[in-house]
């Protein structure tokens, strides 16, 4: 693999031309709310005519770009009935973050890459996305991120929602730059190594991989600036073998499930002994006990969220069952039953991006709130538990 200047055009750093095999490929780095990214994509493929077209992009994050408005095809209870609950925030947060930051440049994220297709399709160029499923991604660096900076990326993603950063075009010029954003690579690199392990490195192998696989000898790539340095150091390796490995979301460990089932056995094999030692009045106390210690906190933090009062109640019954159980949480109940109760409206999702980096709009959006109603819920019922636990087992061995 070696990289060469490109012959006929200067398109400055941000492009680096890359022979590898019979393919020669023009990636292009940019900011993703980078008006001059935009019209550098446009300016390349007009240009230099492609055979294909790659664009850091999977299927659901294009169609998502690509449809704005079609949020009556969501079914939110869907989401919730499979758990993607966090997913869907983490990307809300995220493209919150980026908006904000785009609409002070006048431009919406993911602009270079839509225009990217846009251009393609005008010239009968064939498109391939080759990022990774997002919803892999996630998953997979928060299987790998340990509990500690778990707390850290959930800090920091919460802390980007107020983040009052001004960028402008010369600042955009300036992240840009190679150096600037080796040393960004690195400090992440240093305080979450998982994390930027999933984020980063694989999606670099994964990228580098799918362009090399694409038809044609000539070929433009369209990436984050991020990526550039990563997708330039891999891009000359056969990596192919790996696709398969980073592709799969690793499965809870045994250790975990043996964790997660072995409180909730405890709790109730410490119900049956006490109902032994000390006869089924006191187990249906401590019973009666565990039930109001984890329905009351749960239908405070519904209560909190202004959920239904449907979903209040759903909170008290629900949490001390799942409390129970590491198969379902009580948030999920009581956010599928705001859901049903109180759905979101279309405008409502329209205006998500704006409404969520308000303390406000986390009430006032209902899509937001069921948001709230699942965390405030979650909460409540872990707190049930530890407290409602404690006294079990203390009257246990008292």
């Amino acid at each position: 693999m070696t990289e060469t200047p490109f012959p006929g055009h200067d398109y400055s750093d941000d492009v680096a031309v890359i022979k590898t095999g019979d393919q020669t490929i023009l990636l292009i780095g940019t900011a993703h709310i980078s008006r001059r990214s935009t019209d550098l994509v446009r300016q390349v493929i007009e240009q230099e005519r492609p055979d294909s077209v790659c664009i850091e992009l999977d299927e659901k994050r294009f169609q998502a770009l690509s449809k704005k408005q079609r949020w009556e095809n969501l079914d939110f209870k869907e989401i919730v009935r499979n758990k993607q609950l966090s997913t869907l925030l983490v990307n809300l947060i995220l493209a919150s973050y980026q908006k904000k930051l785009g609409g002070q440049l006048g431009i919406m994220p993911g602009t270079e890459l839509l225009t990217a297709a846009k251009v393609a399709e005008e010239h009968g160029i064939p498109i391939n996305l080759c990022d990774r499923d997002v919803r892999i991604t996630l998953r997979r660096a928060w299987h790998a991120t340990s509990w500690w900076k778990k707390g850290y990326l959930l800090v920091t993603l919460i802390a980007s929602l107020f983040d009052t950063t001004e960028l402008d075009e010369e600042k955009l010029a300036e992240l840009r730059n190679e150096d600037v954003l080796s040393e960004l690579m690195n400090e992440i690199g240093h305080a979450l190594p998982e994390a930027k392990q999933v984020l980063i490195d694989e999606r670099d192998i994964y990228m580098a991989e799918k362009i090399k696989a694409a038809p044609g000898k000539r070929l433009v790539a369209v990436v984050g600036a991020g990526h550039m340095q990563g997708i330039r150091k891999v891009i000359g390796r056969d990596n192919r073998a790996r696709i398969t490995e980073i592709e799969k979301i690793p499965p809870v460990s045994k250790a975990w499930k043996v964790i997660g089932w072995s409180i909730p056995a405890a709790i109730l094999l410490s119900l049956v002994l006490i109902g032994v030692r000390q006869g089924a009045g006191q187990a249906g106390a401590n019973l009666g006990y565990w039930i109001l210690a984890n329905g009351i906190p749960a239908a405070i933090g519904a209560m909190i969220a202004w959920a239904n009062p449907a979903t209040i109640l759903s909170a008290f019954v629900a949490a001390p069952i799942t409390s129970l159980t590491p198969v379902i949480g009580a948030g999920y109940v009581t956010a599928f039953v705001q859901v049903m109760t109180r759905p979101p409206l279309v405008r409502e999702f329209e205006s998500v991006s704006v409404d969520i980096a308000s303390v406000r709009g986390w009430w006032q959006n209902k899509l937001l709130r069921v948001f709230l109603v699942f965390i405030l819920t979650g909460f409540g019922s872990m707190l049930g538990t530890w407290v409602g636990g404690y006294h079990i087992f203390t009257n246990l061995f008292s």
